[in-house]
């Protein structure tokens, strides 16, 4: 097989700009002026090679941009809003700052971030696609990945923290039974471009193993997926309430879904939790405040925080990084039976 091919270099990105390594690196570090045609052709020349500077040996010459991002599926979840709070507060304490990015399913998504020379990455996407996520592990960078979903095919020296969520959610399913729910319904994420999940994805993963290992049925009636908003999800549950097969309880990605089946509950007039029981997963505030208080699964967030920066430091010191595994914490409230 032909060998890899040679990542550029800082000389193939001057001879393509037709300027000297050191024009190069002015314009990279931005700590001299260069005039605005030679800046245009480098930064032409970079973004044509896709060359990116080792950022390690940045960090360790201390001539990193101290920036983090950190990935994510979805910026207006109120949990990712939390989590980026506690990795802002450590990495601020190490002298970075952190940008927090949507997942973007696009060929330019990882050029534009290795133009930007963050030096690490934090993912927590069950959405973003494999060959983005070792495209940037093949480019140099530290990155690590939030286990929201199984990462069996990346190759490369990548961290991991496995952050509870698979059996989290199989204690969410253990609850409902041991209340008396028999009709169990996975309630799958909300997605218009069609991101839906597979025994990959870990909160489903433990959703349907839990159920197996009870042997409750695991069959389309226990899985209600595909809803492209959740005005779709509102009417998909008080369809399932009204007319459908039985469903005694509901266990959901995050509480907001949850929030949305609770809502279609009490809108169809069903007692929560005599009827209906409901389990969210993420703990946020609404679902405390929301009347029945929602139950639900809550991470360790400091913790996760604090050991993504430690992993990242790791990397950047050319270690090799190790897992890290947390536990969650269910919350049972007011839409489950007491066991």
């Amino acid at each position: 097989m032909p060998g890899r091919k040679a990542a550029p270099t800082r000389k193939d990105v001057a001879r393509m700009a037709d300027v000297s390594e050191t024009i190069v690196s002015y314009v990279l570090n931005n700590n001299r002026y260069v005039s605005a045609e030679k800046r245009r052709r480098v930064l032409e020349a970079v973004e044509a090679l896709r060359y990116r500077p080792n950022s390690i040996a940045r960090a360790l010459k201390g001539k990193g941009n101290s920036h983090i991002l950190f990935i994510v599926d979805n910026v207006a979840n109120e949990y990712f809003g939390r989590l980026i709070q506690e990795i802002d507060a450590v990495a601020y304490d190490s002298g970075y700052l952190v940008s927090l990015m949507g997942t973007k399913n696009d060929e330019e998504f990882v050029s534009r971030i290795l133009a930007r020379q963050v030096d690490a990455v934090i993912i927590s996407s069950a959405t973003l696609a494999e060959r983005f996520v070792q495209e940037l592990i093949d480019a140099g960078l530290p990155v690590v990945l939030l286990m929201t979903r199984d990462y069996a095919a990346i190759r490369g020296r990548a961290a991991r923290i496995y952050t509870g969520i698979e059996s989290g959610i199989m204690a969410a399913v253990r609850l409902l039974h041991e209340t008396g729910c028999r009709h169990i319904v996975h309630v799958d994420r909300v997605s218009r471009s069609g991101h839906f999940s597979t025994r990959q994805d870990l909160r489903f993963r433990g959703f349907c193993n839990q159920m197996e290992a009870l042997g409750l049925p695991l069959d389309e009636h226990a899985i209600l997926s595909h809803c492209e908003s959740y005005e779709a999800l509102f009417d998909a549950v008080c369809a399932r309430l009204r007319n459908g097969p039985p469903a005694d309880g509901f266990v959901c990605r995050n509480d907001r879904l949850a929030l949305t089946v609770l809502s279609a509950a009490l809108a169809c007039g069903c007692d929560v939790p005599g009827e209906v029981s409901i389990v969210g997963f993420d703990n946020t505030d609404a679902g405390m405040l929301m009347r029945p208080a929602l139950s639900t699964v809550s991470h360790d967030q400091a913790g996760i925080a604090s050991a993504a920066m430690e992993l990242i430091e790791r990397m950047v010191r050319g270690e090799a990084p190790p897992e890290r595994h947390f536990v969650t914490r269910l919350l049972p409230r007011d839409t489950t039976r007491r066991p």
